[in-house]
């Protein structure tokens, strides 16, 4: 959730120019930038004083963007955006199952950077009062934005619940990829099941048994259904 006044974002890029830009567009859109040229330049700062969100490059001087978005997720469920290279499909995926919420391909457009955070950061913040869903020993509580399992709470990122909401609330009906991927990523995902499919491995990691899919249903080629 962001702290009142202006959301402070934490942009690490090791990239001078970048590091300038990304400063100027958050500045004149309303945020805070917090600027690090290394990852560990960054947990410093992040320790002193979390942020509200984070940008961060896959490439980085001292440790993997892969490996500082691990160690970020780790304890806060903060949105992370992470910046990587044309073509980079396998570390964009890598770092969808290390907890990053959404990824950006360099060169980006300022205004998608912008609208990409801004939408990140709405998933963080209260919604309405809904009613909580039990499923077989899962409690997913709407308004609280928390899941227990078995009386355990499972620490979700924020993409993650939002995804378990919408399949949750659809309960028993099929969700196709496309259905999924513009409700809870927006128009511009409608064809990435990469992503998708990334955060619904994170999520079954978290919330399914060892034996198998217990809670997400799988229906190949086609979506996904909650049949808790």
């Amino acid at each position: 959730m962001t702290s009142p006044g202006k959301p402070r974002v934490l942009v690490c890029d090791d990239e001078p120019q970048i590091l300038r830009a990304l400063r100027v567009i958050l500045r004149d859109a309303g945020f805070e930038a917090v600027p690090s040229e290394t990852a560990e330049e960054a947990l410093d700062l992040v320790a002193v004083r979390p942020p509200d969100a984070a940008i961060i490059d896959l490439v980085l001087p001292d440790l993997d963007g892969v490996e500082l978005c691990a160690r970020l997720r780790e304890w806060s469920e903060m949105p992370i955006i992470v910046l990587s290279a044309v073509g980079d499909e396998d570390a964009k995926v890598r770092a969808l199952a290390a907890g990053a919420d959404d990824y950006i391909t360099k060169p980006f457009g300022p205004r998608e950077l912008v609208a990409r955070l801004e939408a990140n950061l709405r998933r963080t913040g209260p919604g309405p009062d809904e009613a909580v869903i039990v499923a077989d020993g899962l409690e997913v509580d709407l308004s609280r934005r928390t899941v227990l399992h078995d009386g355990v709470e499972v620490h979700l990122t924020p993409t993650e619940f939002d995804l378990l909401r919408l399949l949750a609330r659809n309960r028993g009906r099929l969700m196709t990829h496309r259905e999924l991927l513009v409700s809870v990523w927006g128009t511009g995902y409608s064809d990435d099941t990469q992503v998708l499919r990334a955060h619904i491995a994170n999520l079954r990691r978290k919330i399914e048994p060892a034996s198998g899919p217990r809670y997400i249903k799988t229906d190949p080629g086609v979506g996904y259904r909650f049949a808790g």
